[in-house]
């Protein structure tokens, strides 16, 4: 083998070992699909142009970002959010999702990345001032929402004043048409919501526990979860977050819990 020959074996030995000691990007075939539903602002809703924005498409989208991932975001109906990760057409659900001890039986979940608790929408003259005082009274919930666990718990579950609807925006629609006395949700989408009529407002109940959001993953994903864990913890750290949270709520974020 001549001279030449030999250097041009060192270089390529060389670049080989370097290239295998090498930090490798994360293996992506395919961009991870993110079910939301776009029924939900502020944290996920169609804009006039039909794109999916919100406080929720903007984290996974930071996260993703953090993490080298590519996402794609797909309208999913709450009603069908949790079937549709079962059956594999989405990959991860981030859609204002409380994290309960009964959905950790079948699901994964990140770290929190919201404090929630759940909020009473009424008519601005109702007297109603806990979620007691619906007793007897007809309530709209989310069909399979937090709110929905609240109210089957405290009024029975096949009570006929419960009345459950698919979307927050169909809640708050059937209380202003007098359809029922009261709504209950996320603080976030409800107070949303009632600042868009000024003949409704809000009751917060401190007896109703304080939740928090999680992005949800098929049961024994670890490796999806640890990586959106690390995304998610890297985007707190340096402040995106925050931003994001002053951005959509015009307000200071709260100290998360790591797990």
């Amino acid at each position: 083998m001549s001279t030449s020959s030999r250097l041009v074996a060192c270089v390529v030995a060389v670049a080989v070992v370097a290239a295998a000691g090498a930090p490798s990007a994360p293996a992506q075939s395919r961009p991870l699909v993110v079910g939301s539903s776009a029924t939900y602002p502020p944290f996920a809703y169609e804009n006039p142009q039909k794109q999916i924005v919100g406080f929720d498409v903007d984290i996974i989208k930071a996260i993703a970002a953090k993490t080298g991932v590519q996402v794609r975001i797909v309208n999913t109906p709450f009603v069908g959010i949790f079937a549709s990760l079962n059956n594999g057409d989405i990959d991860l659900i981030v859609s204002g999702v409380t994290i309960n001890e009964r959905r950790k039986q079948s699901y994964d979940f990140t770290a929190p990345y919201f404090e929630a608790r759940q909020l009473i929408a009424v008519p601005a003259g109702s007297a109603v001032t806990t979620l007691q005082g619906l007793n007897g009274k007809k309530v709209a919930v989310v069909t399979g929402s937090t709110a929905d666990d609240i109210a089957s718990r405290a009024f029975g579950k096949t009570s006929g004043n419960i009345r459950r609807f698919d979307t927050t925006p169909l809640i708050i629609s059937e209380l202003l048409s007098g359809g029922v006395d009261a709504a209950i949700g996320d603080n976030g989408v409800i107070a949303y919501r009632v600042q868009e009529h000024k003949g409704l407002k809000t009751v917060n109940d401190p007896a109703l526990a304080k939740d928090y959001f999680g992005i949800a993953v098929k049961k024994g994903n670890t490796a999806l979860r640890d990586t959106l864990n690390k995304g998610l913890a890297a985007i707190i750290a340096d402040g995106t977050y925050a931003k994001l949270y002053r951005t959509w709520f015009k307000a200071e974020p709260p100290v998360l819990p790591t797990q």
